[in-house]
């Protein structure tokens, strides 16, 4: 690989992140009441005041670790340390539950069964630990996992999704979101290292159940046992998802050197693109059924950021472990995509919604599921790869 491209690389996501945080700090950050408004129009004008709690968790973690690990802006680690109190003083309910969505200034909206607002509460308070080595931050994500992990193992009652005697199914986005969770607090949280080391373990069986090499698939929804259930719903494959896990078990490969793991992780890089990838006009498809019959959700074939983002770490990823041109050239096709349809270069930031033909559904900058995550997530793990690849 030549070391200038990489160097290039590096230049251009160094500006491209700053000016995504700049985006957010001037536009989605409340300087007010702390924490983030996502229901940005076009130009960042906020279109709606409620509050996403995913958000508010998620923007808490991208702020802090971009102060840990890419420049000691005092700006971004108060951005962080404002969201936190936000989310502590108006976002738990008196159950030590977490909302879904509040008001600009707090008060409680919705609440849902599942546990991702404590998820993204507690890495974002896990990084702030790191950030400040202040106990509080470590507190509030050691309880907070305690509450998630209840949901996720049944002893936090919850409505469930599905009637269980008639769909007795599990979905994929449980374990992988648990193991980025753990392998975040692993990483922070030194003193319960083999504790969360014992859980992941336990996510990787759960995520293998959805793995089925005969289907070179992974499937949203699985039965208990890993067996196919009935229907469009056990046919369902959501790219994205599959190649988001990709990497999380790639980043556990390392930590443990594990061959057979990266094997795996690969697999499932490799055949979700194969299934989700548009290659008559680009893009990757938000659904698939692996069967080719309808898929019961409209926006099937339509183009989010968020796949693309997942995209352009893991096969960055990949080609840094393997070495491997396919995944760079993957890489390079999904980057051109990327850049070419989602950048707004005159407003900054990125349209998070596209027809199939890649022309706008949207103006969009936020609403309730796009915030300051995913992308910024993106620039920081290309920054943070391009940068290992070049020291070695």
């Amino acid at each position: 690989m030549d070391k200038k491209y990489l160097k290039d690389l590096l230049s251009f996501y160094e500006k491209e992140f700053k000016q995504t945080l700049e985006f957010w700090l001037s536009y989605g950050y409340d300087k007010v009441n702390g924490g983030f408004y996502t229901c940005l129009d076009e130009d960042g004008s906020v279109y709606d005041t409620d509050k996403a709690v995913w958000a508010q968790g998620r923007g808490m973690w991208v702020f802090a670790r971009a102060y840990n690990m890419i420049e000691k802006d005092p700006r971004y680690l108060k951005c962080a340390m404002d969201a936190y109190d936000f989310v502590t003083k108006h976002c738990f309910d008196s159950d030590n539950r977490m909302f879904f969505t509040v008001t600009d200034d707090g008060q409680s909206i919705q609440k849902r069964r599942y546990w991702f607002s404590e998820s993204f509460t507690v890495v974002g308070s896990a990084e702030l630990y790191r950030a400040t080595k202040d106990e509080k931050y470590l507190n509030t994500a050691r309880t907070t996992f305690e509450t998630m992990l209840n949901v996720k193992t049944g002893k936090i009652k919850t409505e469930p999704k599905y009637n269980p005697k008639t769909v007795d199914c599990i979905a994929l986005a449980s374990p992988m979101i648990m193991l980025v969770t753990c392998q975040i607090l692993r990483e922070i949280d030194e003193e319960r290292k083999d504790y969360y080391h014992q859980i992941i373990d336990d996510c990787i069986k759960e995520i293998k159940l959805h793995y089925h090499e005969e289907k070179k698939a992974v499937f949203e929804n699985v039965n208990v046992d890993g067996s196919l259930t009935k229907g469009s719903r056990g046919r369902l494959v959501n790219p994205g998802h599959s190649i988001e896990a990709s990497w999380f078990l790639m980043n556990e490969s390392v930590y443990r050197n594990d061959e057979e793991l990266l094997n795996l992780a690969l697999k499932i890089l490799s055949y979700s693109f194969e299934l989700g990838w548009d290659y008559d006009v680009g893009g990757l498809r938000y659904f698939v059924d692996v069967e080719g019959k309808p898929v019961l959700a409209l926006e099937w074939d339509m183009k989010l950021w968020w796949p693309h983002n997942e995209m352009l770490i893991a096969f960055l990823m990949a080609y840094k472990l393997t070495g491997n041109k396919e995944y760079l050239d993957k890489y390079q096709l999904v980057h051109n995509y990327a850049f070419s349809h989602f950048k707004d270069e005159k407003n900054g930031e990125w349209y998070g919604y596209l027809h199939r033909d890649g022309t706008l559904a949207s103006k969009l900058k936020g609403n309730i599921f796009k915030g300051p995550f995913h992308i910024p997530r993106c620039e920081m793990e290309n920054i943070l790869q391009l940068k290992e690849m070049l020291e070695k």
